[in-house]
C-alpha cells in the first residue's frame, strides 16, 4: 500500500474532529438538526485551516445513507465516496482551472438534473475568487433561485474579490487561524499515534511555523520525521525551516528592552551564519511584542494570549520592566521593516538599524512619563537650597551627585508695579514707541506723532491725542492699529496692559522731544527699535570716523548710514556716546 501523507491521512472525517472552528461546526449542526440548510455558502480564511475539509463533513452530513444526520457514518457507500472525492452527487471544483464563462455555463446547466442516489446534489468550488466577472455573473440567477435539490459550498483565501452580487446570496463564515496550544495538541497525539518522540519546544516551534494552519503544522512534522526519523529535537525544526528559538527570541526581546545594542548586532551576525531568515526574524519579533503589549494591558490573560504557559511567564516578567508606550514604538518599527525588507538588497543591514532603533526607542522615555515625572517633582516637597547644596558631613564616607539642571526655588509674589515710574518710562521712550508702532502699523504713524501717555492705573494706559484730529484718535482705536501700540508698550514694561486712546487738547505741545508740531516722532522714526536691556553692546564707530563724529548725539549717530546698518544688522541699540 502507498504511503499516505498525515495531512490527508489525519484529514478531519467528522464535525468533531475539526480543530478551532466551533463557531462554524456548531451552527452546521443546529441547522441540519433544525432542517434550516440555506442553498450556499461561503467558507472565508487562511490556507490550511478546514474549508475544504469541513465542506466535505457537510457534503457527507446531507447525503449520508442515515442523514442528513450532524454524525456521518463513514460507512456506507456515499460517505466512503465523498472521502474518496469520487460521489457523482459531489463535485469538486477547482475555481482556479475551471474559471471561465463557459465552464459555469455547463455547470448551470448539470444544475437541473436530480441527484443520481444522495438527497442533494452539491457543489464544492474551491478558490472561488478565481472566477471571473463573466463567470461569476453567469452564475448569479442560478445561485440565487437553484433547484431545491442543490447546494453549493465556496471556500476562498481572498473574500474581498468575490463579487458582492455573490456574497450576499450565501450564508458566510469567517474560519479563523488556529490557536497555537490547539496546534501542539493535534501535533502531539499525531506524534504519538506514529510512535515519534518529540519535545514541547520543538512541537512550539512547528506551530509558529504553521501560522495557525493545521495542515501546514501536520506537513513541516512530516517533512521533519522524513529528516530526523523518530526522535525530533527543535534544534531540527529550527534547522530545517530557519526558524530561530523562543529562548533566543525571548533573549533578543530582552536586550532590546535593555537598550543593549551590541548582543543584538552580534547575534544578528551569527543568525545570518546560521542560514537563518532574517525576514522571519522580523515576523517573530513582531509577534513577540505583539504578545508582550497584550500581556501589559491584559495582565496575562490566557485568553487573550496565544502562547504556551512557559512564554507566558517570561512575557509577565519582561512587561514589568517597561511600559507600553516604549513596547507600541517597537512595534511600529518593527511593522515599518518588515515591509521594507522584502525588498532590501541587504537584509542584514536593515534589520542591524531596526534592532537598534527598537532599543533606542525601548531606552527612551515617552511623553506621558515625562510629564508624569514633572508632575511628581512638582508635588514633592523641596529641601532647602542651603541643604541641599551642603558638603557631607565629615567621616560619612557618602558622596552626594549634583543635578545638573537648575534646583527649583520657590517663587516670591512679584511686587505690585510702580505706576508713576513705568508712566515716567513710557513718556521717557514715547518717541521709540511712536516709531515702532509706525513700522508695525503705517497707517498709524500721524495720529503717533500728536498722541502722548497721560495715565497709568493698574492695567490701563490712558494715551490722549490732540482734539483736534479726531479722525487720527479713530486710527489710534482701530484694531490692528491699537493691537501694534498694545504690542510696543508691553515691549517697552514688559508686562501687557489694555490702551485706552482718548482726547486731550494739550496733547501736541507736551510730546517729549517734540518741538513744533510734534517733530520729535518724526526723528525717532528713524531710530531703530527700542531695547530696554540690551543683550550686547554696540559696536564702536571706526578709527577713521571719531574725529568726524565728535559732537553728535545719538540721534545724530541713528541717522548714519554705517551706524544704521551695523545696528540693523545686530538688532542693536545706542545707548550713549563717548568722546
Amino acid at each position: 500500500m502507498s504511503y499516505e501523507v498525515l495531512a490527508r491521512k489525519w484529514r478531519p472525517r467528522q464535525f468533531d474532529d475539526v480543530v478551532g472552528q466551533d463557531h462554524v461546526v456548531r451552527t452546521l449542526q443546529n441547522a441540519i438538526e433544525t432542517e434550516r440548510l440555506a442553498h450556499a455558502y461561503l467558507f472565508v480564511g487562511p490556507r490550511g485551516i478546514g474549508k475544504t475539509s469541513i465542506a466535505r463533513i457537510f457534503a457527507k452530513a446531507l447525503n449520508c445513507a442515515e442523514g442528513p444526520t450532524t454524525m456521518p457514518c463513514d460507512a456506507c457507500d456515499a460517505c466512503r465516496e465523498i472521502a474518496a472525492g469520487t460521489n457523482l452527487d459531489v463535485l469538486e471544483i477547482d475555481g482556479a482551472s475551471n474559471n471561465s464563462v463557459e465552464q459555469v455555463r455547463d455547470l448551470r446547466d448539470t444544475v437541473k438534473f436530480a441527484p443520481v442516489r444522495g438527497a442533494y446534489k452539491i457543489y464544492i468550488i474551491d478558490e472561488v475568487h478565481m472566477l471571473s466577472t463573466a463567470a461569476f455573473n453567469a452564475l448569479l440567477k442560478t445561485l440565487e433561485e437553484p433547484p431545491p435539490h442543490v447546494k453549493f459550498i465556496f471556500a476562498t483565501t481572498e473574500p474581498d474579490k468575490v463579487l458582492a452580487t455573490i456574497v450576499s446570496r450565501c450564508q458566510r463564515f469567517d474560519l479563523r487561524r488556529i490557536p497555537v496550544d490547539l496546534i501542539i495538541e493535534r501535533l502531539r497525539l499525531v506524534a504519538e499515534d506514529e510512535g515519534i518522540a518529540i519535545d514541547d519546544d520543538a512541537l512550539l516551534a512547528v506551530a509558529r511555523g504553521a501560522e495557525g494552519g493545521m495542515r501546514d503544522a501536520e506537513s513541516a512534522l512530516d517533512q521533519l520525521i522524513s529528516f530526523k526519523g523518530k526522535s525530533i529535537a527543535e534544534e531540527d525544526v529550527l534547522s530545517v525551516f530557519g526558524l530561530v528559538s523562543r529562548v533566543m527570541l525571548e533573549e533578543m526581546a530582552g536586550h532590546i528592552l535593555a537598550g543593549e545594542v551590541a548582543p543584538l548586532v552580534t547575534r544578528v551576525a551569527e543568525l545570518e551564519e546560521a542560514g537563518k531568515d532574517l525576514q522571519r526574524l522580523v515576523v517573530e519579533l513582531m509577534g513577540y511584542f505583539r504578545n508582550l503589549l497584550i500581556c501589559l494591558y491584559t495582565d496575562g490573560d490566557p485568553k487573550a494570549l496565544d502562547v504556551a504557559e512557559a512564554q507566558r511567564d517570561v512575557l509577565r516578567q519582561q512587561g514589568a520592566t517597561t511600559s507600553a508606550g516604549r513596547v507600541m514604538r517597537i512595534v511600529s518599527i518593527l511593522t515599518d521593516s518588515e515591509q521594507r525588507i522584502k525588498y532590501a538588497l541587504s537584509k542584514r543591514t536593515l534589520l542591524d538599524t531596526t534592532l537598534i532603533r527598537c532599543a533606542r526607542a525601548a531606552d527612551t522615555a515617552t511623553l506621558e512619563e515625562v510629564l508624569e515625572k514633572l508632575n511628581a517633582l512638582g508635588a514633592a516637597p523641596r529641601p532647602p537650597a542651603d541643604k541641599a547644596a551642603a558638603a557631607p558631613a565629615a567621616g560619612t564616607g557618602r558622596v552626594v551627585a549634583h543635578s545638573k539642571r537648575p534646583a527649583y526655588t520657590a517663587v516670591k509674589p512679584a511686587e505690585p508695579p510702580d505706576a508713576e515710574r513705568e508712566l515716567a518710562l513710557l513718556q521717557e521712550q514715547w518717541p521709540k514707541i511712536a516709531a515702532r508702532v509706525g513700522r508695525m502699523a503705517p497707517l498709524a504713524r500721524t495720529a503717533m506723532r500728536d498722541a502722548r501717555p497721560l495715565s497709568l492705573e493698574g492695567d490701563c494706559l490712558v494715551v490722549g491725542c490732540n482734539a483736534e484730529f479726531a479722525d487720527e484718535i479713530e486710527k489710534l482705536q482701530s484694531g490692528r492699529n491699537h493691537a501694534a501700540l498694545e504690542r510696543a508698550v508691553k515691549d517697552v514694561l514688559r508686562r501687557p496692559l489694555r490702551v485706552e486712546v482718548t482726547a486731550d487738547e494739550s496733547a501736541a505741545e507736551q510730546v517729549p522731544g517734540g518741538g513744533e508740531g510734534g517733530r520729535g516722532a518724526d526723528a525717532a522714526a528713524a531710530e531703530p527699535e527700542m531695547r530696554v536691556e540690551p543683550e550686547a553692546a554696540p559696536p564702536a564707530p571706526s578709527a577713521e570716523r571719531a574725529g568726524e563724529g565728535a559732537g553728535k548725539t545719538v540721534q545724530e549717530w541713528a541717522r548714519d548710514p554705517v551706524v544704521r546698518k551695523a545696528l540693523d544688522l545686530f538688532d542693536g541699540a545706542i545707548l550713549e556716546v563717548r568722546d
